[in-house]
């Protein structure tokens, strides 16, 4: 068998389906490649709509409509593979409930309106109270989609309530970066997973999640490498499985796992002592917290790691004092190149800053850092949470190209860039997400400043955590006003007062920007349905009615609408639909991005160089010849070209402005909840490899949705003979702020220990998170959907 035949046996079997059988009538077919049906089908490159991996799949369209997909052979991120959802991506598109008209509610109904009375709709909500407006996007969103929003909100609205749902999902990965290098996002790339010895997962199941990424690790054993796998985490998975060494730790344990390496790193005095000289400085928490925190020393933090022994460590965390010191072992050998991965269980942590800095630190500690395979790495769950979210800064503290609305300078760069008066950007962050729905679900008498919320590309009834705090609410509350764009019914479109029908994936332009730092664009290939309409025309034209109103925010410093677009000096009426798609709005929006992009080193080529590509990642630098090199390893001399020469590794935008990264101490303390006599279990959710998210568009794909039809409760055996439970039967999951029915699996392909449950989110019908709890790390506000306490029980008989 050769080495990618094994890889696609791998996947195969991971996907529990044949993803390469062939669909029926006009459904796509997962085979087909370019070339191979006879007829008329054309083909054209797009990054897959799903995960934050960034596959590249070939798409086949005939009579405006898409009849086949096939992973993209030219592509280095998955090179022709993809996972079981990636096969069958095309029929997102083509869900029987697919939403075609705008809806208003009107007499707790909602009825079809015109897009015009629409618009005028949303333009009344916002002229009446423009400070009292919000809005809620996602990773989804792709770069153009954002950057419209972004410079809706900031520079036309004043206005920074604007989050995405990935504060929920990664912004601890961001202030982690942040408060290491001084800059966001990974150093490394994929490549990591062909040159590593050894790969450590923490707290993630690539196998199932990433499964693309995780088979370049499967294939290099195929071909006799010794890669070692070691798998962190709280409960068996199908990464577990493929691990040589499993640490099943308790919940929120691994801060002291993390600080157990360190202490031994520094005890045996087999840390890279020249790399942390040469490259590295100290950082403690201040008093009060701030993301910074205070400059330490080493003695300072060498003694703070003191207490982490190995038996301390296990005592703590249930993980064998020999598998601490196993791990030292691997980190003191400088031949080995280690990698570690992340993504939601380092991230949805109420400490997921620190353990994101701890892991950082390790890596720098023992001068892990700067070869290919040498690399601390976390990976994202949106297709553009780094495009879109953290790079464009559709958040509500950011503004783009890395820089904060706080910042006097960055506000005045971001002013000049988009010709906007003077202060026109205020200066005071607005909501992150949980405070934002907060806000929205508190009456307005009672502190509740948030009016009119407009979603786009998400599906926050259902991904909140504690939904009956932060949705629910919303439905007993007149004055508030919820308007949602999306492409099929949603737990959140249920309580939408508006809904706006959307275009999806190729049935619009868009760019995408992948997990390393790889910008991807795609054209439209085929017409969205009935009246859909892409998501970024959407905010144009709301845009545009309330520039025709006079309202001033929506002029620059010159009188000119906001988002202006002239071809050969005349300007072309882009907030018209009919008049959308005569210019190509996503290249003007992301030529005018592409300015905010060098300040933190983060350059964008030009549109055309992506068109040509399957994608570069940045910073991406003309060369003397006029071509654009993309950058693989950030802070390294042979590869980044902003590394002074001479320099071999240098933190540009450190912190402490010396071109050195932060090693942070951190102690472990217990997490905000834990399982008590009345809520004894840990409560974990997460994903499924079938789905994606919440399943807005993997469950209206017959095959995946007959693969796993409806969300469980994995639990350990011996716990479910206690309590009388048998493999499918109806139990109860509860914590103290709801509870959730569905079926126990046993000895299924996750296995939790004992006194621990683990739910996916995805089902629409069971909704876990009106069980979870709202409690977020303190920096970057995201929540923490893996561990909160509740109790199990049979559901009793009616």
């Amino acid at each position: 068998m050769s080495p990618t035949t094994d890889r696609r046996e791998f996947l195969r079997a991971s996907a529990l389906a044949a993803a390469a059988a062939t669909l029926h009538g006009s459904a796509p077919s997962a085979v087909a490649g370019p070339g191979a049906p006879a007829g008329d089908v054309t083909w054209d490159k797009a990054p897959c709509r799903f995960c934050g991996t960034g596959c590249h799949v070939q798409v086949g369209v005939r009579d405006d409509k898409v009849v086949a997909i096939a992973g993209d052979v030219d592509a280095d991120v998955n090179k022709g593979l993809l996972c079981v959802k990636g096969y069958h991506v095309g029929l997102a598109l083509y869900g029987p409930d697919r939403l075609t008209r705008p809806l208003l509610r009107r007499d707790g109904e909602l009825q079809p309106i015109s897009w015009d009375e629409a618009l005028d709709v949303i333009a009344d909500r916002i002229a009446a109270r423009p400070e009292r407006f919000a809005f809620y996007g996602s990773g989804q969103w792709t770069v153009p989609e954002g950057y419209a929003a972004q410079k809706f909100m900031k520079g036309g609205l004043a206005n920074n309530h604007i989050d995405p749902n990935a504060r929920l999902c990664m912004a601890s990965a961001v202030t982690g970066f942040l408060g290491t290098y001084g800059v966001d996002e990974p150093a490394g790339c994929y490549q990591d997973l062909d040159e590593c010895d050894v790969l450590i997962l923490w707290g993630n199941n690539p196998a199932e999640m990433h499964p693309v990424l995780f088979s370049r690790v499967i294939d290099r054993r195929s071909r006799g490498d010794d890669v070692m796998l070691i798998d962190i985490g709280t409960r068996r998975t199908r990464s577990t499985e493929f691990a040589q060494r499993f640490l099943n730790f308790k919940p929120h344990t691994d801060l002291a796992i993390a600080n157990g390496i360190a202490h031994l790193l520094i005890e045996r005095k087999t840390y890279d002592a020249q790399f942390v000289a040469d490259h590295c400085a100290f950082r403690a928490m201040s008093d009060p917290p701030e993301l910074n925190g205070r400059a330490s020393t080493f003695e300072e933090y060498a003694k703070s790691l003191e207490p982490y022994t190995p038996e301390y460590v296990e005592s703590v965390s249930g993980v064998p004092a020999d598998e601490i010191r196993f791990l030292a072992d691997l980190f003191g050998d400088r031949k080995l190149r280690i990698t570690s991965l992340w993504c939601m269980g380092m991230n949805q942590h109420t400490a997921g800053t620190a353990i994101n800095e701890l892991v950082h630190g390790i890596h720098l500690l023992s001068g892990h850092f700067g070869r290919p395979g040498d690399a601390p790495t976390s990976l994202t769950g949106q297709p553009s949470a780094c495009g879109t979210v953290r790079e464009v800064g559709t958040l509500a503290h950011a503004l783009p190209g890395g820089r904060l609305v706080a910042n006097e300078e960055h506000r005045k760069e971001c002013e000049a860039l988009w010709n906007l008066p003077p202060a026109r950007i205020h200066p005071k962050p607005g909501y992150h997400t949980v405070l934002m729905w907060e806000k929205f679900c508190t009456p307005s008498d009672q502190g509740g400043d948030i009016d009119t919320l407009w979603v786009q590309v998400t599906n926050p009834g259902q991904t909140l955590p504690n939904l009956h705090k932060l949705f629910d609410r919303k439905a007993g509350l007149k004055d508030k006003f919820l308007i949602v764009s999306d492409v099929y019914p949603t737990a959140t479109t249920r309580l939408a007062d508006l809904v706006l029908p959307s275009a999806l994936w190729v049935e619009k332009n868009g760019i995408y920007g992948n997990s390393e730092r790889r910008t991807q664009q795609w054209f439209r290939m085929v017409s969205p349905p009935g009246e859909a309409r892409d998501d970024c025309w959407q905010t144009i034209a709301v845009a545009r009615r309330l520039f025709d109103r006079g309202f001033p925010g929506m002029k620059d410093k010159d009188g000119r609408f906001l988002f202006e677009v002239k071809r050969d000096g005349v300007e072309v009426p882009i907030h018209e639909w009919a008049h959308y798609y005569d210019v190509n709005v996503d290249e003007h929006l992301f030529e005018e991005y592409r300015a905010f992009t060098r300040k933190k080193h983060k350059d964008l080529a030009p549109y055309s160089e992506y068109v040509k590509a399957r994608g570069l990642r940045w910073p991406v630098v003309q060369q003397a010849d006029g071509s654009w090199r993309e950058t693989r390893y950030r802070f390294a001399e042979f590869d980044d070209p902003y590394v002074a020469k001479g320099k071999g590794i240098q933190f540009y935008h450190s912190v402490t402005k010396d071109d050195r990264a932060q090693i942070w101490f951190h102690p472990y303390r217990d997490p905000p909840e834990k399982p008590d006599a009345e809520y004894p279990f840990w409560l974990c959710t997460g994903r499924v490899l079938e789905h994606w998210h919440t399943g807005t568009m993997t469950r209206r794909i017959p095959q995946l949705a007959r693969a796993v039809p409806r969300a469980y409760a994995e639990l350990h055996a011996d716990d479910a003979r206690e309590l009388g439970i048998a493999n499918g039967d109806s139990i109860v999951v509860e914590s103290r702020r709801g509870r959730i029915e569905l079926a126990a699996w046993i000895d299924g392909r996750g296995q939790p220990p004992r006194g621990s449950v683990f739910i996916p989110f995805f089902d629409e019908m069971r909704l876990v998170n009106e069980v979870t709890l709202d409690a977020h790390d303190p920096f970057s506000k995201q929540p923490d959907y893996k561990k909160c306490a509740v109790r199990v029980a049979k559901r009793s008989a009616e």
